[in-house]
């Protein structure tokens, strides 16, 4: 019979996602590879493979791994106040990762957490609000993108890096070409690394898609 492998067995989903957010949060996209994962958690890249299917499934479990931090919002609660909570709280799990933001590229943010905590949840409470599913599906897709955009303008583990590279890149601009710009640098640097641009804006779409406070169908 083959030796059993306590590596093996300690190489769970949980375990293999842990690893992997940690190259890829201290490596940025390139510290991730199939090679340099199997080597941290001491099993072959064979086992590794077989259990990840794909580099994509590998994200993919990292992905539904952070999606269990997403909060459980109890049924029955506002309609606001439990959208502003699941989406405040995936904004700031993936301001924390903006590697794997870059490696997932354009694919969906798919899982079974994500669509548990999330997606399913959310949908039935705009339903439950008075939304027709069009109504609840295209509110979710701007609360969605909104937060998914915001979360990887930049990095915001490292705001003072960011701010740097946008008043360089800026302080740069010929002022004749660009005097809107220039003239405001000391203006628009901040806004970049600000979270509070994101939390404005997913207050006016709450408010502006809240059939309690508009008392009709979500703007269009």
């Amino acid at each position: 019979m083959p030796r059993h492998s306590a590596a093996l067995d300690r190489a769970t989903p949980d375990r293999i996602a842990e690893s992997a957010l940690f190259l890829v949060d201290r490596g940025g996209p390139a510290g991730l590879t199939f090679r340099v994962l199997a080597a941290h958690l001491d099993i072959s890249l064979a086992s590794l493979q077989r259990r990840c299917t794909s580099f994509a499934g590998l994200l993919d479990l990292c992905v539904d791994h952070l999606a269990a931090g997403v909060p459980e919002v109890a049924p029955g609660s506002d309609w606001a106040d439990a959208t502003r909570t699941r989406f405040s709280a995936l904004y700031q799990i993936l301001v924390g990762h903006p590697g794997l933001l870059a490696l997932r590229g354009t694919r969906p943010w798919l899982g079974p957490n994500l669509l548990a905590r999330l997606v399913e949840p959310q949908l039935a409470d705009s339903l439950a609000a008075g939304m027709t599913p069009e109504e609840a599906i295209i509110t979710y897709r701007r609360m969605y993108l909104l937060t998914l955009g915001s979360a990887g303008f930049v990095d915001h583990r490292d705001p003072k890096a960011a701010a740097t590279a946008t008043r360089a890149a800026l302080a740069a601009l010929d002022p004749d070409e660009f005097p809107v710009l220039t003239a405001n640098l000391n203006r628009i640097v901040p806004a970049v690394t600000d979270h509070e641009v994101y939390h404005g804006a997913l207050a006016q779409l709450i408010q502006a898609a809240d059939p309690a406070s508009t008392g009709s169908t979500p703007h269009r």
